[in-house]
């Protein structure tokens, strides 16, 4: 084992209902969490309001609560069951989004209960389109010409600068819930104002579009320790401008060259260095076909929905690794469980297309 102290409880927390852009792959991450924690002898807590989950099934944690997801939900479930840990990396979106309120709001510091995994201020640096921009220009990152706005006002501002079309991202949501691509003032404006409501800090990123140039997604892990690796690159068959949620995906890439491919790879590894991501993380790039030009789209700070599709292409099990990770193993001292063979700090073989 190693420094990080090891907790005796985790409260894991699900994802919720299914819903669009936000389904079984969380039920299938959470589920392999559980069982991960189990095998290292840890009790297991679990929240998710959906009761039509494998993931609720009795079998698979110690403690099964069915219950709204909220920060006043999650503070009655801590003080009724004192976890030492808090697992919010694997619950989608919506465990992410709630975990970073519950600390927020001075509740896990209340009750002595530890952020596993990912740190906050990481989470935090990752979802914040300001934070995040202001550490990819330090990282000499290249982004694309963007705005954090937070008033239509200061959308229509941006719009002399930087001509339409335009991306229109909201803070803090998954599946692109209330985004979308503005071709005219009138399509900005309705957009950008769905944009603000989605958001839960009223916030949304205004971009350049990049519409025409390939999407290419990188699935990632990190330890504690700084061992980073890539387990797989996805590339959409769309281009950018069709939303991924939208598009089918191709593992691995199949239309880049070596030299791309290593470019963006050790663009995602020094991306998730920087941020201290602990555990699978998704980073997405746009690059352009005609030239080595690329840009940084996001990053998900989490298991994300394309690590489900990851996990089963390379036979390398992302939300049991991450979950392993977050209460403090070294990818170097886990056995891959699919080769029996491999440290997971091994890349998996490019032996398999999806």
């Amino acid at each position: 084992m190693t420094d990080v102290q090891r907790p005796e409880s985790v409260l894991v927390l699900g994802s919720g209902p299914i819903v669009i852009g936000q389904a079984a792959e969380f039920d299938y991450a959470g589920t392999q969490a559980c069982r991960a924690l189990r095998e290292e002898g840890i009790r297991t807590i679990l929240v998710n309001s959906n009761p039509a989950t494998i993931m609720t099934d009795e079998d698979v944690a110690d403690a099964v609560y069915i219950e709204p997801l909220t920060p006043e939900v999650v503070r009655r479930v801590i003080q009724r069951e004192r976890p030492e840990g808090l697992l919010p990396t694997l619950g989608g979106q919506t465990g992410l989004n709630l975990a970073v309120a519950v600390a927020e709001r001075g509740i896990l510091d209340r009750y002595g209960v530890r952020l596993l995994g990912t740190p906050l201020a990481a989470i935090q640096q990752a979802e914040d389109r300001a934070l995040f921009r202001d550490l990819l220009l330090e990282l000499g990152e290249p982004v694309v010409d963007s705005a954090i706005i937070t008033s239509l006002d200061q959308a229509l501002e941006f719009v002399k600068r930087v001509p339409l079309p335009l991306v229109i991202r909201p803070a803090y949501t998954l599946g692109g819930t209330g985004g979308g691509v503005a071709t005219t003032m009138a399509e900005l404006e309705s957009i950008v104002s769905s944009g603000l409501n989605a958001s839960p800090i009223h916030q949304v990123l205004l971009e350049r579009s990049l519409a025409g140039w390939k999407e290419i997604e990188y699935e990632v892990m990190r330890d504690v320790g700084g061992t980073c690796i890539t387990i797989c690159n996805m590339e959409n068959l769309d281009p950018m401008g069709v939303h991924t949620g939208d598009s089918i995906v191709v593992a691995p890439s199949q239309t880049l060259t070596d030299d791309e491919y290593q470019m963006l790879r050790t663009s995602a590894l020094r991306i998730i260095d920087a941020l201290g991501i602990e555990g699978g993380c998704n980073v997405q790039f746009a690059l352009d076909p005609h030239s080595m030009s690329y840009a940084v789209i996001e990053v998900n700070p989490r298991v994300s929905r394309s690590s489900a599709l990851a996990s089963k292409a390379t036979g390398y099990p992302i939300a049991r690794m991450a979950a392993k990770i977050a209460i403090g193993r070294r990818l170097h001292e886990l056995v891959n469980p699919v080769t029996q063979k491999t440290t997971a700090a091994f890349e998996p073989a490019l032996d398999y297309a999806v």
